[in-house]
């Protein structure tokens, strides 16, 4: 009798979760249909007109790029140290901002003994950081400090410690307890315990997090460029800017920001994997 009962409760809950699914679905399409109307509308029709060009100027790219030969690898040479600067810019930042992040997952975790008043006071500190985009921050730090990486350094610094924060708390609050509540009951003080009940359970994950931010912040440093913030961005503006003539120098960009997206990736996986399973495995 109770396996029944159970077993048409598990049905109905099914049966409620694909109705919600399917008003999702209903709802996401009607939305985009109407937004695509008017935005039409508001193109005097020339919205769905414009869609059968979407793939030009990218061929154009391609074309250009194809076109250059040989000469598309010395493109390549030419605008590393432009690459360079936008890592630099992306590797100082996710460094600062992680380390900051850090700090904040700690007193922001509710299973870490941290002074209760204090955990909503820094959630809301790392909401308040996350809820200006970096090119916002970085036009303001701009017309302050004047155009160069700084500002945009200091902008994808701090956008990353409110986004790693939530992020590095989450991770804390699903760890294991028990190794805290060993150490504190032998004694440990409260930096004891995180250093080391909490930090080799969270370490591998926050590696992830922490290379993920940086291939996002990799690109923001690049979309930084555009407003005046150096790096790879800069040459992006002027070769778009000019259009047809420098598809070969846009594509050697695209070419140089895939490139260093990989190379992230790759590391991220390693490390991860060497904190996991050992030298010996990774």
């Amino acid at each position: 009798m109770i396996a029944r009962v159970l077993r048409d409760e598990i049905v109905r809950a099914e049966q409620q979760r694909r109705l919600y699914s399917a008003l999702v679905v209903v709802l996401t399409l009607a939305v985009l249909i109407g937004g695509l109307r008017q935005a039409s509308a508001m193109n005097s029709g020339s919205f769905f007109a414009g869609l059968s060009k979407f793939f030009d100027y990218p061929g154009e790219i391609v074309i250009e790029a194809w076109q250059a030969g040989p000469a598309f690898f010395g493109l390549l040479w030419r605008f590393l140290p432009a690459l360079v600067e936008t890592l630099n810019i992306a590797l100082v930042a996710t460094l600062l901002g992680g380390a900051a992040a850090v700090g904040l997952s700690f007193l922001s975790s509710r299973n870490l003994d941290v002074w209760p008043p204090l955990i909503p006071v820094v959630r809301r500190t790392m909401d308040v950081m996350r809820a200006f985009p970096e090119l916002i921050l970085a036009l303001f730090l701009i017309f302050v400090l004047g155009t160069s990486p700084i500002p945009a350094m200091i902008a994808v610094a701090f956008h990353t410690a409110g986004a790693l924060g939530k992020l590095f708390s989450e991770v804390n609050e699903n760890i294991d307890r028990k190794p805290i509540d060993g150490l504190r009951a032998c004694g440990a003080s409260w930096m004891q315990r995180l250093r080391f009940a909490v930090w080799p359970q969270v370490a591998p994950n926050y590696v992830s997090y922490f290379m993920l931010r940086l291939e996002i912040n990799v690109r923001a440093s690049a979309i930084l460029g555009f407003v005046g913030a150096g790096g790879i961005g800069s040459e992006l503006r002027r070769t778009i800017g000019w259009g047809q003539g420098a598809g070969d120098e846009t594509a050697a960009l695209f070419v140089l920001l895939f490139l260093s997206i990989v190379v992230i990736d790759q590391m991220s996986s390693a490390t991860r994997n060497r904190l996991v399973r050992g030298p010996a495995l990774a």
